[in-house]
């Protein structure tokens, strides 16, 4: 059996050294079509390891539902890198970060109890924690290294001497509440089986805040290894050296620019940390994707939601090509352990197709009841999704308003989570942004008893630091005239459903309609393939094909195409919808054979 020990310093397999060389690549933001291929590309990169988060809130969407088919079914991605002969890294949170919606903590959390305290020992909170676990692990047990799998380690919880639950000052939690909820963690893992060495990864920083005694501690960085690395010795004194996260990219956020970061730079510092006798993780080997509504987002002074390529510069692009990276990293690696035989993998043929029509138009007002979600909610203030026991997507509030002539809309301090568009019986009067720290709005309503719609969108939950207890929708009181708005609807719009979409094709000149509408079209392929969906002319929204969720798009950038995997297309007939939240400048799209991510920064 595989079983990995740390012995002195070093980490040894069946008796024998082991340097871990791993690199990320994470299950469910792949197209689990595509796991076997990114798993034989990570072999031939030279590594012997491959590293995944597991997301709490794909797997358990509704307390004591859970799931683990499809895209979420993790014990086949571990059969299939071990037929790799791979090892592997598992990381089941709870928390994961991730750049993941919420951080892969599930929504339902925050409806619970208002008062619960997100990764602390707070009972409630540790009471879900050990019915996912509970969930989960057995799952797990068998393909850990100690019953012949290929799981060789576990991570607990995720960069935890980072978090702050509440407060300013760094470190707040006392020593002995963080130690509490690592232990009831690790302590969890233990019970349920899992008998292999546990970690945990934290910055150098913040390693004597999120480390546990009798865990292996390891330190994440991009840059100057040696000196993080001996941060990471100064603070563990014996035992392996190993970068659990090496930054050899990084993300892109709605509004900047696309992150890229020099291959010979990075492939330099990667050599470094070898040269120093360590073990590493790249992150990200191959990021993958956020598809549908599961990008997460950050919000330190400002709210920042994330685009839905999760493309990290890696050694492996999006679509799985290789990059410069990946020559570059496997040279570097060469040096330090034996690299499989063999040329680069050639990038996969891709599609092109442009100029495919979408005539057929649903505007979003004539189909609330054919969306499939939850009915509307009435109320005497909007609920926020969290009440409404939504996880994604939106949520459409309406009330009447008493009094014509000029007012102002306003919400309290953080009350548009995220996105608000504002309509008067069906008129677009204006848009609150929760980036642009938005929260007064005015406009004119026609005629005593006119109808207020404010459709809210989810951008993505908060992923890292205190913000994490990030609810969604309208949340807090809603001022029209300076008077306490009353006797509201709140409408769930998860659009995890569009199949009773009843769609027309308008007459030829008619104008398309005002505000949201759906759009959609076919379009005929011989052989799918991997291609990217160009919305060039459109402004906002999401889109699917074949009713699989792509994700989101905004004219804002960076990113201009979106992936699509060649798995989700079929021979012949395919079908294209596109949610537009604002207007678009013509109805045709184009499928592309490059990916476009936008400028990179000067």
């Amino acid at each position: 059996m595989p079983v990995l020990r740390i012995e002195g310093d070093e980490f040894t397999l069946d008796g024998e050294p082991l340097r871990i060389l791993s690199g990320g690549l994470h299950y469910f933001r792949v197209h689990p079509d595509h796991w076997r291929d990114r798993l034989r590309k990570a072999r031939l990169l030279g590594l012997n390891t491959v590293d995944t988060y597991v997301p709490w809130n794909l797997h358990e969407p509704r307390p004591g539902e859970f799931r683990m088919d499809g895209g979420l079914d993790l014990p086949r991605f571990l059969d299939l890198a071990a037929a790799e002969g791979l090892h592997v890294l598992l990381r089941p949170g709870p928390y994961i970060c991730a750049e993941w919606e919420g951080g892969g903590l599930p929504s339902w959390l925050l409806g619970i109890d208002p008062g619960m305290r997100l990764r602390t020992s707070d009972e409630r909170y540790h009471a879900a924690v050990d019915a996912y676990f509970g969930a989960l692990l057995p799952r797990v047990v068998p393909y850990l290294g100690t019953r012949g799998g290929p799981v060789l380690a576990v991570q607990v919880e995720n960069e935890y001497g980072a978090y702050e639950a509440d407060g300013e000052d760094t470190g707040h939690l006392e020593r002995s509440e963080r130690l509490e909820h690592l232990q009831h963690l690790a302590g969890a893992l233990r019970a349920h089986g899992v008998d292999v060495p546990l970690f945990t990864c934290d910055q150098p920083a913040d390693l004597a805040r999120g480390s546990l005694p009798g865990v292996l501690s390891t330190v994440n960085f991009g840059s100057r290894a040696a000196e993080n690395l001996r941060a990471l010795r100064a603070h563990q004194p014996t035992g392996p050296l190993m970068c659990a996260e090496f930054w050899n990219g990084w993300f892109d956020r709605w509004g900047g620019v696309h992150v890229v970061r020099d291959a010979a730079d990075a492939a330099a510092e990667l050599d470094a940390v070898l040269a120093a006798g360590a073990s590493v993780n790249l992150y990200m080997l191959h990021g993958g994707t956020n598809f549908g509504f599961t990008n997460g987002a950050n919000d330190k002074h400002t709210y920042r939601p994330t685009v839905t390529s999760y493309d990290y510069d890696s050694p492996l692009d999006e679509a799985g090509d290789p990059t410069p990276k990946f020559t570059a990293f496997r040279e570097v690696i060469a040096k330090y352990a034996p690299v499989p035989d063999g040329p680069v993998p050639e990038p996969s043929r891709k599609l092109g197709l442009l100029g495919v029509p979408l005539t057929a138009v649903a505007p979003l007002a004539d189909c609330l009841d054919r969306l499939g979600g939850p009915p509307a909610v009435a109320g005497e203030r909007p609920l926020t999704m969290e009440e409404l026991g939504q996880d994604f997507g939106f949520v459409l509030y309406e009330t009447v308003l008493a009094t014509a002539g000029p007012t102002v809309l306003s919400v309290e301090p953080g009350g548009v989570r995220d996105r608000a568009q504002v309509f008067v019986d069906g008129q677009p009067v204006g848009v609150l942004e929760r980036e642009n720290h938005d929260r007064a709005l005015s406009f004119t309503v026609p005629r005593a008893g006119a109808r207020l719609t404010v459709l809210v969108e989810n951008q993505g939950r908060v992923n890292y630091g205190r913000a994490i207890h990030d609810r969604k929708g309208l949340v807090g009181a809603v001022t029209v005239g300076g008077v306490e708005q009353a006797g509201w609807t709140s409408r769930p719009l998860p659009l995890d459903d569009l199949g009773g979409l009843a769609f027309r094709t308008p007459r030829a000149g008619a104008p398309l309609p005002v505000g949201p509408a759906f759009h959609r079209g076919e379009f005929t392929v011989d052989e799918p393939a991997d291609t990217y969906l160009d919305l060039s002319g459109w402004t906002k929204g999401n889109a699917w094909i074949n009713g699989f969720a792509l994700g989101r798009y905004w004219s804002r950038g960076p990113q201009r195409r979106l992936y699509v995997p060649g798995p989700v297309l079929r021979p012949g007939r395919n079908e294209i919808v596109v949610f537009e939240l604002h207007a678009t400048a013509g109805t045709t799209v184009d499928l592309r054979d490059t990916p476009d991510l936008g400028p990179v920064e000067e």
